[in-house]
């Protein structure tokens, strides 16, 4: 990581307390009578249930309660007939498929949909006990491979999803140089370190209290709000550290509901702590996608036209969709472009967002093809993709609010050694090694949604900051703590924040790359009230600073100054139990205007890596990577650069290793766990080297920074498999790039 000296890094506010051990996450909250309780799952993905027997599992030691669709507590939100989701109504999927309601009916509609939930007085007792109960299917064959159910594909409602073109598809098709490529991306698990789950507990007739793995408390909170119809304010939702998400906590999914249910039918604290193979079906995954990019380009590079089509899975009970194509529709320069996206219905459990969502599918596939094009047009890729570079949006037809791609583009290139490499494939060679260079752009939404801060500032001088938002690990407290150190100039040490519980503030979801802009804007918005009050005080009647202009004052290191007299200044403490204002305590909501509509707003990103492949087994080796963001100011330099190396090994991942296997004649998976799921390890990881641009966009907030969570890893997959095929010769479309995919090469 560059270091810059105007913004020095800081350690994590909450690092040492993770690292020693402090830091409580949801499953390991304990309360007095506390049960808890174990999904048992469907043996088949698509049938009926015929028969289920409890009754060995109910006279078990210890347990309270078997619950299944023959017993299931009433949820009142349920009622009414809309998709399985807690988060309020959906349309019925396009299928016309069964709606799903965890053990809501006989219908199966997926591997591992929960049947029973078995609830006891220890953790053991209630697994032993889930072991006992026997249930007997009608089975039905199971649809869940893509390729072979394409006839089902639709287009998902709303203007989002349409078929999209401008231009004359004449340009493409009179074009000299095409290429037409498939791609397709496996199934991906989120799998995170925590295991997923709930503890709930009735504190009253309409009051809970809730511990829970979420990336929203308040998105959990109106989830519950629905599901039981009562009053969100009864309900308090707490989850201050998270041990990883990646998108599986962006929604509140059925068995989070029943579990609460549950709790409140026992009339006691009920913790639902789910097993590894269960994060596999429960908790959603990217989905299986197919697809297919038509390129075309006059002999000097210039695009004339591109077509991208992708092809999804989706659930046959509920739609999901991601933006998949929509980074094709302004990422370059075309005469010509058309963008396509359709969904299959599959009795799987539904996909969710995953890090990256659509746009680390659509940029493998984008940035593949652009690789692809600028090999057959003879040219450097990178200069292809400066020869196609555009300064506007020419989707929206308005310019982008910051773009530095260019900077990006040389810095990356100088970083990795892009000179040393050769545009004739398999050209070098170092021992058995053979070696190669590749390269991969991304860009994901850029925005800056509505949150609510209160700072308090007491005259011991210290700060404290709260809102609700969730920090699942990218660095938001450090990221509050340096904007309200910089706005304030209260030390670092003295500064607290408090996030993570719906009893603070409202804030946003930790998802979509834009918590640092929303919360951020918040916390400097709110320190900003908190400082003109202070100069109030500093310059009013009997104050220190009598008769200077409040406008002229400037806040440093916890002093206040008249700009234009440096040598006259107070410092925060003394200023506050001078004027006898023991305490300043400021609430503000804060959210952005109309800039939005003027101005494209997006992060980007460069991935430049370097490959070793083994000639004879085809085992790839990332030995060198260059992660560069371009996502405005960068307000904590330690935290960014540590998310761009997270999203980089999640892009050796996706590149090289995790694929969820199905066997479709089950419809089950065949590698759930982590022995044959294969994440990357430290072998697979190089040293990362990370580039922050750090150039403020003047318009998405007033700190001008912007959102990077999500580029970290988008087009790194296609770096790595442009720099195989520079190594090898080989272009590997359909991910993971495994050794069988390889060996052989000499």
């Amino acid at each position: 990581m560059e270091k810059n000296p105007k913004n020095p890094p800081i350690d994590r506010v909450d690092g040492r307390m993770k690292v020693t051990g402090g830091a409580k996450y949801f499953a390991e909250f304990e309360m007095p009578k506390m049960a808890y309780c174990v999904i048992v799952g469907s043996t088949i993905a698509r049938g009926s249930i015929t028969g289920i027997q409890t009754k060995k599992a109910e006279a078990s030691p210890g347990v309270l309660g078997v619950f299944t669709h023959l017993n299931r507590p009433p949820i009142p939100g349920w009622d009414s007939p809309v998709t399985g989701n807690a988060n309020g109504p959906a349309p019925a999927p396009p299928s016309g498929g069964e709606t799903y309601r965890i053990l809501s009916g006989k219908e199966i509609l997926f591997d591992g949909q929960p049947v029973a939930m078995v609830v006891a007085d220890t953790f053991e007792r209630a697994t032993y006990a889930a072991s006992l109960v026997k249930v007997s299917y009608a089975k039905q064959t199971p649809h869940t491979e893509v390729g072979k159910n394409l006839s089902k594909a639709v287009t998902p409602k709303g203007p989002r999803f349409a078929d999209y073109a401008r231009g004359d598809r004449k340009a493409l098709e009179s074009a000299p140089v095409q290429l037409e490529s498939s791609y397709s991306i496996p199934i991906e698990v989120h799998n995170p370190m925590e295991l997923h789950g709930i503890l709930a507990h009735w504190t009253g007739p309409e009051e809970i209290m809730i511990y829970a793995k979420t990336q929203g408390v308040m998105a959990t909170q109106q989830a519950m709000a629905r599901a039981f119809k009562i009053d969100a304010k009864g309900i308090r939702v707490h989850t201050e550290f998270m041990g990883g998400g990646f998108g599986m906590g962006l929604r509140t999914w059925p068995q989070e509901v029943a579990t609460v249910a549950i709790a409140r039918k026992l009339g006691r604290p009920v913790k639902l702590l789910m097993t590894r193979s269960q994060m596999f079906t429960l908790v959603g995954h990217r989905p299986y996608t197919l697809q297919t990019i038509r390129m075309g380009a006059d002999a000097n590079g210039k695009l004339l036209g591109i077509v991208h089509e992708a092809t999804a899975e989706t659930a046959s009970y509920e739609d999901f969709t991601e933006a998949t194509v929509n980074m094709t529709r302004f990422m370059y320069e075309s005469a010509y472009l058309e963008t396509r996206y359709k969904i299959v219905p599959l009795d799987r459990s539904v996909p969710i967002w995953m890090r990256g969502p659509g746009e680390a599918t659509g940029a493998f596939a984008l940035e593949s093809a652009m690789d692809e094009m600028a090999h057959q047009l003879k040219m450097d890729p990178i200069e292809f993709r400066l020869k196609n570079y555009t300064e506007t949006d020419p989707e929206r037809n308005r310019p982008f609010s910051a773009k530095n791609l260019k900077e990006g583009y040389e810095r990356g290139a100088k970083a990795i050694g892009w000179n040393q490499r050769k545009s004739e494939p398999a050209s070098i060679r170092e021992g058995d090694w053979l070696v190669g260079y590749g390269m991969g752009t991304g860009t994901f939404n850029a925005s800056r949604g509505q949150a609510t801060v209160r700072a308090i500032l007491k005259s011991d001088g210290s700060l404290t900051v709260q809102c609700a938002v969730t920090d699942i690990g990218p660095g938001t407290g450090t990221a509050m703590t340096l904007v309200a150190h910089q706005v304030l100039g209260v030390p670092l040490d003295r500064i607290k924040v408090e996030y993570g519980d719906t009893t603070l503030p409202p804030g946003p979801m930790q998802g979509g790359s834009t918590v640092t802009s929303t919360v951020g804007s918040a916390v400097m918005d709110t320190c900003t009230l908190i400082k003109k009050e202070l100069a109030q005080l500093a310059t009013g009647a009997g104050g220190p600073l009598q008769g200077q202009n409040p406008e002229d004052l400037v806040l440093e290191e916890g002093q206040l100054y008249a700009g234009n007299n440096p040598s006259k200044k107070v410092s925060l403490l003394e200023l506050m139990q001078q004027s006898n204002v023991p305490v300043i305590d400021k609430t503000q909501l804060s959210k952005g205007g109309d800039e939005q509509q003027k101005y494209s707003m997006y992060s980007f990103s460069l991935h430049f890596v370097q490959v070793n492949v083994h000639a004879l087994t085809g085992a790839v080796k990332v030995t060198k990577a260059i992660s560069i963001a371009d996502a405005g100011r960068i307000v904590s330099p330690k935290t960014a650069a540590s998310q761009m190396i997270g999203g980089a090994v999640g892009g050796i991942g996706m590149a090289l290793t995790e694929e969820a296997l199905i066997d479709h004649r089950l419809g089950r998976f065949v590698n759930n766990n982590f022995g044959d799921y294969h994440v990357p390890v430290h072998a697979d990881v190089p040293a990362i080297e990370t580039i922050l641009i750090d150039k403020p966009d003047p318009y998405i907030n007033p700190m001008g920074a912007k959102g990077m969570g999500e580029i970290a890893i988008i087009g790194f997959a296609a770096a790595v498999a442009n720099a195989v095929f520079n190594a090898t010769g080989k272009r590997i479309r359909d991910l993971p790039i495994t050794p069988d995919k390889l060996i052989g090469l000499v």
